[in-house]
């Protein structure tokens, strides 16, 4: 789909994009934002911005690695903004950029929908599992 709001005269502003084409570029950020630790990192960063290892232990479960590279993805898609704060020792904060914090409250809408649902959804697995 095309944006209405952009100049279509500017090369590289106005394109369509359509995830379900192969080579679309949504694709590789719709991996990163819906995969397991891009959701949990984005919805806690929407309850406010966090050093890295306070949201280290926020998303439970998650490696120093893999949040790193989360952090880096989501940075270079422009949803997280990464600020080096300068005391004695540097500090590095986290906090959604406001792309971020569009894209985070779908998410935690999604989050808070599953959960609330989560008896339903055991229920269907047992009947599942059990045929």
């Amino acid at each position: 789909m095309t944006d209405p709001d952009l100049p279509a005269s500017e090369p590289g502003l106005a394109f369509a994009a359509d995830v379900f084409e192969r080579a679309c570029a949504s694709r590789e950020v719709i991996q990163t934002v819906t995969g397991r630790w891009g959701t949990l990192a984005l919805a806690a960063l929407a309850e406010g911005p966090y050093r890295f290892s306070a949201l280290r232990r926020r998303v439970d479960g998650v490696s120093e690695r893999m949040l790193s590279q989360t952090l880096q993805a989501l940075e270079r898609d422009g949803l997280v903004d990464r600020a080096v704060l300068t005391t004695i020792p540097p500090k590095v904060e986290y906090s959604l950029t406001d792309l971020g914090a569009e894209v985070a409250a779908q998410l935690t809408g999604l989050i808070h929908l599953v959960e609330t649902r989560m008896p339903a959804i055991t229920e269907a697995q047992a009947d599942y599992d059990a045929r």
